[in-house]
């Protein structure tokens, strides 16, 4: 498909990216963010790509900000500051200090529906090693007082860069939709608490509650330039579960004057793998992974305890309880088996809910953004096992939907795929997003969706 005005990507008949290469190779040589325009909205009223298209530059720079100064959950106040001034500068009704340091702005614009959309403002423990010049830096303490490096590593910088493009975009072309758009920054989305601490701090009451919700989130296996959206169960539910198995220490050279927590903890990593495997319905996701497992401190001492963490997925709720009651069941039975001296210790911690994206919204955003952008540039996209605290606006009754923005450049896109190279995913110290036209697409794509829900119905001539 061509496209004289920029450099759109598409798809073939068989999913295979076929890029611009001529357009796409000036656009890396020179390193420009103005030199292609990936996604031509002719469906969106004209002041909004004409709008996005002066704020190029200032969005370039807030990204380059932001991705250079991150800051993790809980730790968000400098970020939070930012968000806000430049919502009040747009004319929103701004609150700051929302669930920790949640940002809320209001923009009135007469009678209507409410929409919320929702950016993320927390970032990682991750050493960048991108190369980037403006790569973060940035090192601090975390919770438990070690000092750690900070990385925008899960694309929450582009994020927050399209929202206020979003923001700005939207606030400047009030005649063409009518209602309330809140904005929301949430803090401590990578921790899974931020959403669930803004609405116990009143987000549903203090301020219009809103009649649907909306989010985007970075996609590191899409091209840039590409919106993907799943309806239904998107993300899963995630739970934390760290067990502590309890033996009976002592010298190596005299296992039966002990009780191996050790063998133990094997025991039950293994036996664990039957849960999924022989106690779960096929049709049914879900994921039981040992992520760490400590034990011991010399080759002949036998230790007291053993250590474990684990992180479980699922997608519905009654899944989600056979899995925690069977992991419950596995560590004490094992344990008891081996005769342990004393019942192990089974905590789940940080759940976040699975977000479930309304069909009837999904419809109707998928159905606009295919006018604004083209049909080459939306796709479904089958659910996945990660989470996301999204979900919490969701199960507080509102009709929520959360898609998919490409973030990889197009050329590493279609290389990588050839080739069979893995591309950096998201979380990882690599993860440098195609920026420009991620962030333009975004933008787009928010102001398609918001205006599928508030805009004025023109009538046909």
């Amino acid at each position: 498909m061509s496209d004289r005005n920029g450099c759109r990507v598409v798809f073939d008949s068989r999913r295979r990216l076929i890029p611009r290469v001529w357009r796409l190779a000036l656009f890396l040589v020179a390193g420009a963010w103005l030199t292609c325009d990936p996604v031509v909205a002719a469906e969106l009223p004209a002041a909004i790509p004409q709008k996005l298209d002066t704020l190029l530059p200032e969005l370039r720079a807030t990204y380059e900000d932001l991705h250079r100064t991150p800051e993790l959950s809980f730790q968000e106040i400098k970020t939070a500051e930012k968000l806000a001034a430049r919502l009040s500068a747009l004319g929103f009704e701004v609150a700051a200090g929302v669930g920790g340091h949640g940002v809320v702005g209001v923009l009135r614009n007469g009678t209507g529906p409410t929409v919320l959309l929702r950016t993320d403002l927390d970032a990682l423990p991750v050493e960048e090693k991108t190369g980037l010049p403006y790569a973060s830096q940035v090192k601090t303490k975390d919770d438990t007082g070690a000092e750690v490096s900070v990385m925008h590593a899960c694309g929450h910088d582009l994020h927050m860069t399209a929202w206020l493009g979003t923001a700005s975009v939207l606030a400047s072309a009030r005649a063409a939709w009518k209602g309330t758009l809140v904005m929301v920054g949430q803090p401590a989305e990578e921790k899974g608490g931020g959403a669930r601490a803004m609405l116990a701090d009143g987000l549903y009451t203090r301020f219009p509650r809103p009649d649907y919700a909306l989010a985007v989130h970075a996609h590191a296996d899409l091209p840039a330039g590409i919106v993907a959206y799943t309806s239904g169960f998107a993300l899963a539910n995630v739970d934390s579960v760290d067990v502590t198995v309890f033996g009976v220490g002592g010298h190596g050279a005299y296992p039966q004057a002990t009780v191996d927590p050790i063998v133990i903890a094997a025991r039950i990593v293994v036996t664990l793998q039957t849960i999924v495997a022989r106690e779960n319905d096929p049709l049914d996701p879900a994921v039981v992974t040992v992520g760490s497992i400590h034990g011991g401190t010399k080759h002949n001492i036998i230790p007291d305890e053993v250590r474990m963490q684990l992180t479980v997925r699922s997608y519905k709720t009654e899944v989600r309880e056979k899995l925690i009651a069977a992991i419950r069941r596995i560590v004490r039975a094992e344990a008891q088996a081996a005769g342990a001296p004393k019942e192990p210790r089974v905590e789940v911690s940080g759940e976040t809910p699975a977000t479930y994206n309304d069909p009837e919204l999904t419809r109707r955003v998928a159905a606009a953004l295919r006018t604004a952008l083209g049909d080459e540039q939306v796709l479904e996209r089958p659910p996945v096992m990660g989470g996301e605290d999204f979900s919490e606006f969701g199960r507080a009754g509102v009709p929520a939907l959360i898609f998919w923005v490409g973030a990889v450049d197009a050329l590493k896109y279609r290389e990588a795929h050839a080739t069979g190279l893995t591309l950096p995913s998201l979380h990882s110290p690599l993860f440098a997003p195609a920026a420009a036209t991620a962030i333009r697409t975004a933008v787009l794509a928010e102001s398609a969706a918001v205006l599928e829900l508030l805009g004025v119905k023109r009538k046909p001539r």
